[in-house]
Formats: C-alpha cells, structure tokens, sequence
C-alpha cells in the first residue's frame, strides 16, 4: 500500500510510514486537540518511538476505512427507505 500523499497542514509530499502527531491530524482532517483525544482513549492506532509518539499511516488508512465502514447501513436496511 502506498503512503503517499500530500501534508494539507505544510504542502509536503511525503512517503512517510509514521506520520507526526500535526502531520496525523492533517491526513485525518481533524485537529490537534481532537487527534489527541482520540489517542488518549485509544482508538486510533499509533506507536511509541522513545519519548514521542508517531500514527503509521497504512493503520490510520484502514482505522478511515473500518470507520467508514461501521457508517454504511446494510443493504437491507436501505431497500425498505427506497419502497416507502
């Protein structure tokens, strides 16, 4: 999987696999304080790299795409809205 894509927050390019906590946010869209709290609830992936924290980015991929996935109702569901 390619981690490539471009830092909305500094205009980088990169092909980074961790991403910085700023750097995190920006892929996300989200900001700082919400990454942050999102983290200390543990429920987005990141690693411990000595005293600092880093989010790979092929686990916040697929951490968008289970999220994305929860939000899609069931086919069945979505047939009985289309009849009424």
């Amino acid at each position: 999987m390619n981690a490539s894509w471009q830092c909305e927050a500094c205009g980088d390019r990169t092909d980074k696999l961790a991403l910085r906590p700023r750097e995190a946010a920006a892929m996300l869209g989200i900001s700082g304080r919400t990454l942050w709290t999102w983290t200390k609830a543990g429920l987005l992936p990141y690693v411990k790299i000595g005293r600092t924290l880093r989010y790979p980015a092929d686990d916040l991929r697929r951490w968008i795409s289970q999220q994305a996935a929860r939000n899609v109702a069931p086919e069945s569901e979505t047939e009985g809205l289309a009849n009424e």
